[in-house]
């Protein structure tokens, strides 16, 4: 039966039900009106367009009236608003907008789809020049206009949501420095907090000048600028502002017809899109819908849904009984060099809900790699999945990262459409190849980590259980390995290699609460593995490791890097170019490929590489590791040598260091001789060994290995008692008076002669403690002497002492330097730590 059919409203919702409407049926009249001029145009492409992304303006127009009508045979009518509804009578008023006459029109149904509009608060000067907001194309062509014309230095953008952020990436990209305030304490209210902050980072990386919790409470243009008062009273001035606070609903046409809406202004529909009238449906941002997860009632602005109502409605209208099941609210946005995404309930929502973690719900937070680690430009995600106590309900989830976001945050959106739970996720079969994904992919592995979870196979800790500015009631643990904690120290924390877990538990109160650290979360799960096996009780993993903590906390560590300083005269040298191919740049002879390795991959084949090469030899370092460009900065710091540059290509991050700092006076340096750089003054270790107790002399070298790894020089003065370490273990043909050579008969002739300052028993002891370190793969205290040896540490023989010991240089193992009381002094105020042993 042909019908009458009225679409107020084109853009996703109207024009995608105009379309559906034509190909179920040839014979009907379809109207269209849209109050502007452009009836079907890409709204979410506005700010790519303003940033020279998307280059041409006509790119953003989907269809135009004469395309629609052609194509599908619609009457479409641009720059015609209706002004209202009579219901009773079946008939909508029109303003042609350029002329203002009025006119009416009958219908036999009527869709709305007059969407959302930019909320724009009652704030004092908020309709100053100079301030603009961004929502259709002709406030597209405002922006670009005022930019074109008015060079524009600076802009402020008034809200941290997802266009928001799209606005302050393109105005970035238009060469404009930007500063985004949001009355929040975070960006991105999709997201938890937490996740959150890994896109507060990345913004804060790319220098756009962050302002949260803190509204607007006035604006003021004078001069060609416009001052931004907040409501903490500070004051900001800008060339020009963008308004992203927010959208409301365009309902106030349908109120004013008289159909039931909710609170907030927007249109209530049944699940077939209908609304209180039965001969009207509405749809898209103007309709309150169902939210999918926890069956509430919602408003969620998203193009994708609008699509699909519309189609929805046209179908009902031809007489099916079509349901609407709800919105997830997937969502994904690029902010700069990462992409943000989430489906589903986040769990602030739960927790307003008054559900509470453990009961009824849990969460699981992992760092994974878009695809194949070993596969060039494979990059860091991390996800967050929320799910019921049970696993058989997935809430929701929250990815960010470079590359794979998209596909992963879909993947689990189909899953929780399907109804699918935590265990479905570790059972699909996703498609694999090394340039694409993992053979576990990520989605697997939120699986497999939220099945541990439930079985208690490990707990772990959130985000904020541990802060780096307050003293933790806890014992963090950090398992990773000496030349990762260049990078980054956890405050208060006890290292403990993973390797050497097992060795050292007895160093660990089996009944401390322990939280488990490394780089990305792996190592942690199998320590913690390791330590519940062995009677540990409160065991967890800090999630997604130390990439994620450094996030999380990324004022805090920002602070810190700027806090630590670089020798006086090196200050100039150290110049970063971050992503200025202007910047004259420094010929690499020696190319590192770090592309693909995890963290701490590219940090420990950076220190491998420095310890090989020459004074002054340029390094050029490629790696896809998200963090590794912020982490060799502070390694370059803490170890002396000289970061030259910084850039983006592609995926890659392309670093530039040179071994040492040219020209730093030697006053202010000591040479790490491990490595082969120099060092601030003043960061040196000394010990004297006094003992010849076997497990005193164990503990010196123990000591001396690991701040030889940190690359800090270090010398040990060996004197009376300590200089038995040092003897050869063969007797040595040396002539010597009679009690020199008594003394040497009574005293042990080198360090497999030492024996335990305790429980010694005639030998058993000491043969009982050896063999102990030999079956728990400890390094024998020769073995520890050699890595002394081989990392550069300073050996000094106290020639004092030989005399008085009656020990000639003859009996002493090879690379021990023979010198006096005043050597290890001169050392000894160059260090800031000095042990007597």
């Amino acid at each position: 039966m042909s019908k009458k059919i009225v679409i107020i409203g084109g853009v996703a919702g109207g024009a995608s039900t105009a379309a559906r409407l034509r190909r179920l049926d040839e014979t009907s009249e379809i109207i269209m009106f849209e109050r502007g001029s452009y009836i079907s145009y890409a709204n979410c492409g506005l700010p790519y367009h303003i940033g020279n992304v998307i280059k041409e303006r006509d790119s953003l127009l989907v269809t135009t009236p004469e395309a629609m009508s052609k194509k599908y045979n619609v009457d479409v009518r641009i720059d015609s608003e209706v002004i209202s509804i009579d219901k009773e009578n079946k008939k909508v008023q029109i303003k042609k907008v350029k002329t203002g006459e009025t006119y009416e029109e009958s219908y036999d149904t009527l869709v709305i789809s007059t969407g959302s509009s930019p909320l724009k608060p009652p704030i004092e000067g908020i309709n100053s020049p100079g301030i603009f907001t961004l929502w259709t194309v002709p406030d597209t062509d405002e922006i670009k206009k005022f930019i074109s014309e008015r060079q524009p230095k600076n802009a402020v953008v008034i809200g941290g949501g997802f266009i928001g952020l799209e606005v302050a990436e393109n105005l970035h990209a238009a060469g404009l420095e930007v500063t985004v305030a949001e009355a929040m304490d975070q960006v991105m209210a999709p997201v938890d907090y937490e996740m959150a902050q890994l896109v507060q980072n990345n913004m804060v990386a790319n220098k756009v000048n962050l302002i949260l919790g803190d509204g607007v409470s006035k604006f003021k243009s004078e001069n060609g600028k416009v001052t931004i008062t907040l409501a903490s009273g500070r004051t900001l001035e800008a060339d020009m502002v963008i308004l992203s606070i927010g959208v409301r609903p365009n309902g106030q046409l349908a109120k004013d017809a008289g159909l039931e809406m909710n609170q907030r202004g927007a249109i209530v529909v049944d699940k077939y899109l209908k609304t209180s009238d039965s001969n009207i449906y509405a749809l898209g941002d103007v309709i309150e819908v169902e939210e999918y997860i926890n069956k509430g009632r919602a408003m969620i602005a998203l193009a994708g849904p609008a699509n699909k109502q519309g189609r929805i409605c046209a179908n009902n209208i031809y007489g099916a009984n079509e349901e609407y099941k709800g919105t997830q609210g997937t969502s994904v946005a690029k902010v700069f060099d990462v992409t943000v995404a989430s489906t589903g309930t986040n769990e602030k929502t739960l927790i307003k809900m008054g559900m509470t973690e453990g009961k009824d719900y849990l969460t699981a937070i992992i760092s994974q790699k878009s695809h194949a680690g070993y596969y060039p430009e494979a990059s860091e995600m991390i996800l967050k999945l929320v799910f019921s106590a049970d696993g058989k309900k997935i809430f929701g989830a929250q990815i960010v990262g470079e590359d794979g976001v998209d596909k992963r945050i879909d993947t689990i959106a189909t899953t929780i459409r399907l109804g699918g739970s935590i265990y479905d996720l570790k059972e699909l079969e996703l498609a694999y190849a090394p340039p694409y994904s993992s053979a576990k992919d990520p989605v697997n592995m939120l699986g497999f980590v939220a099945e541990n979870i439930i079985q208690n196979k490990v707990k772990l800790s959130k985000w904020n259980d541990i802060n780096p500015e307050v003293k933790n009631d806890v014992t963090i643990l950090d398992i990773r390995e000496e030349a990762e904690l260049m990078v980054l120290e956890i405050p208060n924390s006890v290292n403990i290699p993973l390797g050497q877990l097992r060795k050292r538990l007895n160093e660990l109160n089996k009944d401390d609460k322990i939280i488990v650290f490394c780089a990305v979360g792996v190592r942690s799960y199998n320590a913690a593995r390791t330590l519940m096996e062995n009677g540990f009780k409160n065991v967890t993993v800090y999630p997604a490791g130390t990439n994620f903590y450094k996030q999380v906390y990324y004022n805090f560590f920002n602070k810190t890097e700027n806090r630590m300083s670089t020798p006086p005269a090196a200050q100039e040298e150290v110049k970063v170019n971050f992503n200025n191919a202007a910047a004259p740049k420094a010929k690499a002879s020696i190319q590192v490929d770090c592309s693909g390795l995890q963290c701490p991959g590219p940090i420990m084949k950076v220190y491998e590489t420095i310890k090989k090469v020459e004074d002054g030899d340029i390094i050029e370092v490629s790696a896809t590791d998200s963090g590794f460009a912020r982490d060799v900065e502070t390694w370059c710091r803490r170890t002396g040598n000289t970061l030259l540059g910084v850039e983006k290509k592609g995926k890659l991050n392309v670093v530039t260091l040179q071994k040492g700092i040219n020209n730093a006076p030697a006053a202010t340096e000591v040479a790490a001789s491990n490595i082969g750089v120099p060092v601030p003054a003043n960061d040196g270790k000394t010990l004297v060994v006094f003992s010849g107790d076997m497990d005193k002399v164990l503990a010196s070298f123990v000591i001396a290995n690991g701040a030889a790894a940190m690359g800090r020089p270090v010398t040990m003065f060996f004197t009376f008692w300590g200089l038995n370490v040092l003897r050869k273990t063969e007797k040595q043909n040396v002539k010597k008076p009679l009690i020199d050579a008594m003394f040497g008969m009574m005293m042990p002739q080198g360090v497999s002669k030492l024996k335990l300052s305790k429980m010694h028993m005639g030998g058993m002891g000491t043969a009982m403690m050896r063999k102990v370190m030999k079956d728990k793969n400890i390094d024998s205290l020769e073995d520890l002497v050699k890595k002394a040896m081989d990392n550069g540490v300073k050996m000094i023989a106290c020639t004092m002492s030989m005399d008085v010991m009656g020990i000639t240089k003859e009996e002493l193992i090879d690379g021990v330097e023979f010198a006096g009381v005043g050597t290890y002094l001169g050392d000894a105020e160059e260090s800031n730590v000095n042990l007597f042993i």
